[in-house]
């Protein structure tokens, strides 16, 4: 239970009015519920005429009596005095009308208890998500490369609901329970201490077994969340590759394969919820040889004549104790319940805990544009164990273009990434304008570049917003003049409503080279002073390359820029070619200084001519 307050230290605490709302409700309710229940031993006594027993009026400040001895003593005065002035029968319906709304106040006592615990639930369901959400979104690149987007979906979605369904399904039972516990509790021992110490010997047993049989639930459901989380995954692969399934025949594979998976999530399932039904069926059990032992125990007492309370208080006393084994029962639930909640938090916490190692600076260095030049000053990367850049010297002056060609695998987009800090070096630097990137915020590092990769990534929004996707306060005639720039203005107003066209998922209802022209046009409205080209063209036909070669020559005009390319006709014109293999440099210079090397960039050039 350690872990479950401490979820609820970290997430109750901005709801704290509707909590205080819910102890001072669930106090009234529990109040009300044992004066109501009080009215049955009179109405027992009236009912079986077990009392002879003749009452005097005592002053309620009477010395030397306790003050239930006095409360109960005066009580029984005024019944018995209705019953002589107004009969049993009267009498007994007045106690009946009185107990009808006693119970009336307790269920709306007790309903507004519930009400107010509501807020806090789906307020924490909604934090929870929310921060969720802004971890994924502020994560760098590397937490992503390592973890599966079907995973991830699963705990924002999965997990999350799990969290509701189980540890927030049980906020209700920590706020009522004990409330109700310890007044049920001080109410048995006023009533007879005896009883209760025997009581007392028992429950503890009962507790120990329950917790027993729910131990393994956490366990069992974490890998049940991580088999659905596997669903997930298959499922977002299929979508995102359902072409080559077609192509290939590859429908029953990915049937099986997806059928194995399930069925091994339905397995886990059962053995979960079979155990988690237990609960109540075991608990009602439980409290059912409770009240059995207590009821043997207590009648012994009575029938022998050495009990400390008489039959209709020990009817009340059964009857307090029953009301005492639901919230008990409740617990018994929640024992079962909350493990399965927890086991989905540990998944959740594994995103929200995780490690962020780019952060700002504590003192920021300002960068709003660039003035002189881009420097890697022996830069060296892994990922892992991995060098991927090995020695990296490399200066870009202003408005220059520098090309970065090689084979795959070559290291030319993680060069790239190391600018606007998608990762960070692990030796030497990288700096703009001499100020090393690191000690510069990321918002105002990358708020100076713009991206045009080699998949253009849009989203599922009309032409306007993607175009105008992290740009404020755009009017509609810049947004028009970069798509004119970008060739991108016709296609769009032949669309069906022009620049409010819903483009589909990302992209879906554009060809590639519409994608990539309406990916160049939010490079252009940005109007960043350094631009990162990520073989923009390489995934286009003839006739869309032109096109989007003349829109990056456009949008190159006056900007630094550096070019990834693999198709090599694109950077003739660059001011420096840069050939890298294995992690470095190993040839630099114009197209013509290059081929007259007659080097690797030459074999390069040959090998596309052919």
């Amino acid at each position: 239970m350690k872990e479950f307050f401490r979820i609820l230290a970290r997430f109750v605490p901005p709801y704290k009015k509707y909590l205080v709302l819910t102890v001072v409700f669930n106090l009234l309710s529990a109040i009300l519920n044992i004066f109501s229940f009080m009215f049955i031993v009179p109405i027992l006594q009236i009912l079986f005429k077990m009392d002879d027993k003749v009452y005097s009026f005592i002053p309620w400040d009477t010395p030397d009596i306790g003050l239930k001895d006095l409360a109960i003593n005066n009580f029984y005065y005024y019944v018995s005095e209705m019953i002589a002035s107004q009969g049993a029968s009267l009498t007994l319906l007045v106690l009946g009308i009185f107990l009808a709304v006693m119970t009336m106040l307790k269920t709306g006592a007790y309903f507004l208890s519930s009400a107010t615990i509501i807020p806090i639930r789906t307020g924490i369901v909604r934090d929870i998500r929310i921060q969720l959400y802004h971890k994924i979104v502020n994560l760098p690149l590397s937490f992503f490369s390592e973890e599966r987007k079907g995973d991830i979906i699963a705990r924002m979605s999965g997990d999350v609901q799990e969290i509701e369904n189980s540890i927030m399904a049980s906020l209700d039972m920590l706020f009522k329970n004990p409330i109700l516990i310890i007044a049920y509790f001080s109410t048995l021992l006023m009533i007879s201490w005896q009883l209760t110490l025997f009581t007392l010997a028992v429950l503890p047993l009962m507790g120990w077994f329950m917790g027993f049989v729910g131990k393994q639930l956490k366990r069992k459901s974490l890998i049940a969340q991580s088999q659905l989380a596997d669903l997930m995954s298959q499922l977002e692969e299929t979508l995102g590759g359902l072409r080559v399934i077609k192509a290939f025949n590859a429908e029953e594979k990915m049937d099986r394969r997806f059928i194995a998976a399930n069925n091994a999530y339905r397995s886990t399932v059962n053995r979960v919820n079979t155990r988690q039904q237990l609960a109540h069926p075991m608990s009602e059990f439980l409290g059912t040889i409770l009240i059995v032992i207590v009821l043997w125990f207590g009648g012994t007492l009575i029938l022998s004549g050495d009990s400390s309370i008489d039959a209709p208080s020990f009817i009340y006393y059964l009857v307090i104790l029953y009301s005492l084994v639901n919230p008990l029962k409740d617990f018994s639930k929640a024992s079962y319940n909350v493990p399965k909640g927890l086991a989905s938090m540990e998944r959740v916490d594994k995103i929200l805990m995780a490690e962020n190692n780019l952060t700002n600076p504590e003192h920021p260095k300002e960068i709003k544009t660039m003035e002189r030049c881009i420097e890697y000053h022996d830069v060296s990367f892994r990922y892992d164990n991995k060098w991927v850049l090995r020695n990296i010297n490399l200066k870009i002056e202003k408005g220059k273009t520098v090309a970065l060609v090689g084979q795959s695998g070559s290291g030319k987009s993680t060069l790239v990434d190391l600018l606007p800090r998608f990762y960070d070096v692990q030796e030497g630097a990288v700096t703009i304008d001499g100020i090393d990137v690191r000690e510069a915020t990321l918002h105002g590092l990358r708020g100076i570049m713009g991206n045009v990769n080699q998949e253009a990534i849009l989203f599922n929004d009309t032409f306007y917003n993607n175009i105008t996707f992290g740009v404020k306060d755009a009017t509609m005639e810049q947004v028009v003049e970069a798509a004119k720039i970008a060739n991108a203005h016709d296609f769009i107003m032949a669309s069906e409503q022009g620049y409010d066209t819903l483009i589909g998922d990302r992209g879906g209802k554009l060809s590639g080279g519409q994608r990539q022209r309406i990916s160049i046009a939010r490079a252009i409205l940005k109007n960043p002073p350094i631009l990162i080209l990520d073989e923009a063209t390489s995934a286009l036909d003839t006739e869309s390359e032109r096109l989007v070669q003349e829109a990056l020559e456009r949008l190159m005009k006056s900007r630094t820029t550096i070019a990834i390319a693999h198709r090599l006709s694109t950077i003739r014109n660059a001011d420096e070619i840069c050939v890298l293999h294995e992690g470095r440099i190993v040839e630099r210079g114009t197209h013509e200084q290059l081929l007259a090397l007659n080097g690797y960039y030459k074999k390069l050039c040959d090998m596309q001519q052919v």
